[in-house]
């Protein structure tokens, strides 16, 4: 049996290394074979999850909300110590110091993901700054935000946490944090089709296998995911518990 698994868009190129490698070795643990898929944004991710049956989702915040509560999928791991926090960047030599410093009008870099931009409005509050009193520059990845924001075409940009603290050092000289969010219970989870009963313990099991401190190789996998204190199990209201705090946040 083969499992289509389908990992969010908003994975950073330098992971997607990772992401085979992890592939490779649950399918060794769990007997399953894995068709690994990685869409290149959150349009062509929509058109998988439409097109075919997505048995295994690795998905940020805001989709696995409507994947759980509209699909049925059930969350059952989640990166250990990993929680989705996004920063607010400016250019080393903006003017702008902190959030509260961007005008009315500020042009803002961002990619197609929800859950950032989600937050980034809610760091914007005290600037009193709302969505329509900024100039959205959509690009398609979080490189390409920095590359406007250090070039002078936006005052500012969104970024996951994760992808922006993993930017080479020159990027991030070039760079000012002026907000980085501190929410520590949003995170992408690991979510299984609702058809997958008896084959689900198996895959749990592989998943939260792979650890750095117990198999050799595994901290090679696990670095290269960038989550490297690997998995841990997400029981059904902690993801509910999620799934309220963006609505909440969405309110």
């Amino acid at each position: 049996m083969t499992f289509n698994f389908l990992v969010a868009p908003d994975c950073p190129p330098e992971r997607f290394s990772g992401w085979y490698m992890l592939s490779t070795l649950l399918q060794k643990r769990s007997g399953f074979g894995i068709h690994l898929l990685m869409p290149g944004d959150r349009a062509e991710q929509q058109r998988m999850l439409g097109e075919q049956k997505i048995d295994l989702v690795y998905a940020n915040p805001f989709d696995a909300a409507a994947l759980v509560r509209e699909h049925g999928y059930r969350a059952f791991a989640r990166p250990l110590g990993q929680a989705d926090e996004m920063v607010i960047a400016a250019a080393a030599d903006a003017p702008a110091a902190c959030v509260e410093d961007l005008p009315a009008g500020a042009r803002i870099a961002l990619t197609d993901n929800a859950d950032v931009r989600l937050i980034g409005l809610r760091l914007l509050e005290p600037a009193d700054l709302g969505e329509a009193d900024l100039q959205w520059q959509r690009v398609d990845s979080y490189q390409a935000a920095a590359r406007q924001v250090i070039g002078g075409q936006a005052d500012a940009g969104f970024f996951l946490a994760g992808a922006y603290h993993a930017f080479s050092r020159m990027t991030r000289t070039r760079m000012k944090v002026l907000v980085e969010s501190a929410l520590c219970d949003i995170t992408h989870v690991l979510l299984a089709h609702p058809d997958l009963h008896g084959e689900l313990p198996a895959i749990r099991e592989a998943m939260l296998g792979v650890r750095a401190s117990t198999t050799p190789g595994d901290a090679e996998v696990l670095e290269a995911l960038g989550a490297p204190d690997g998995f841990e199990p997400m029981a059904d209201e902690e993801v509910e518990f999620m799934i309220d705090l963006m609505e909440t946040l969405l309110d």
